[in-house]
């Protein structure tokens, strides 16, 4: 399945056949994925949203406050539990068990798949587009225009960081990690490494060749990543600039950028000129 860059981020709709636009408040939806939800708290009406994806309540992965998530009904992403809640439209990530999908086909039931958007301007796109699809377009434009807003680039030169999270996962060039460090002011040093668009970094390797700042994922959470912990990480804090970036910045694009962003100006800015 082709994916258009920078346009529509539509994956695959299980219907075949033009779909009308949906009278706001008419449909039921179910979304089972946890980037999707987080858009879709913000473009449709909470009775509009029949299911949400059991990941938006769990605090390691959600990218929405919990007591938000909670007031929803959550599931795993089976085909039992989204067709028991009767949903007209089912939102999802790229990565869908082909037993709901055969599940939806049966049950004529829409299902509508969206990619991992890699920048910025594609998650823009990809709001746009969902939000149209139940309804909501007005809405879809202003989370989009808040979007872009957050994502306006910074003038300036561009220190080099890198964006180091469990097990030594670095974000390279292609991701929408990627895109963020340049907007807020960064270089990111995943190439200097020779790393593809998403690798392993070694802890020899960034205690040799360190950037300017770290960004280290691992330290924002509770308990903190076991390598973020590492002596030679500490004695590198003497050396360069590390600073926890929560692990919920990573997860998802629309609405998380604005948080994401801030973060990434606020450390940037403390690092003057």
């Amino acid at each position: 399945m082709a994916r258009a860059i920078g346009a529509a981020t539509c994956l695959m709709t299980v219907s075949a056949a033009p779909v009308p636009v949906p009278v706001p408040g008419t449909l039921r939806i179910v979304s089972i994925n946890p980037c999707i939800d987080a858009i879709l708290m913000r473009i449709a009406d909470p009775a509009e949203i029949a299911g949400i994806s059991h990941y938006s309540q769990d605090a390691r992965a959600s990218s929405i406050p919990l007591d938000l998530a909670r007031r929803f009904h959550a599931t795993s992403g089976t085909a039992e539990e989204v067709v028991a809640l009767r949903p007209d439209l089912v939102l999802s990530g790229p990565h869908v068990a082909p037993s709901t999908i055969a599940a939806l086909k049966r049950m004529k039931i829409r299902l509508v798949q969206y990619p991992v958007p890699d920048s910025v301007d594609e998650s823009v796109a990809q709001v746009r587009e969902m939000a149209a699809a139940i309804g909501h377009a007005d809405r879809g434009a202003r989370l989009a225009g808040a979007i872009t807003a957050a994502a306006r680039p910074v003038a300036g030169a561009k220190v080099p960081a890198l964006i180091w999270q469990g097990g030594g996962l670095v974000p390279g060039a292609g991701t929408l990690s990627d895109d963020l460090l340049a907007r807020s002011g960064f270089r990111n040093m995943s190439a200097a490494y020779g790393l593809k668009k998403w690798d392993v970094l070694p802890l020899e390797y960034l205690v040799a060749r360190p950037p300017r700042v770290l960004l280290s994922v691992g330290t924002a959470e509770a308990g903190g990543d076991r390598l973020a912990r590492h002596p030679a990480v500490r004695r590198l804090g003497e050396r360069i600039t590390v600073a926890p970036y929560p692990a919920r910045l990573m997860n998802c694009g629309g609405p998380t950028i604005v948080a994401a962003m801030a973060r990434l100006r606020t450390v940037r800015e403390g690092l003057g000129r």
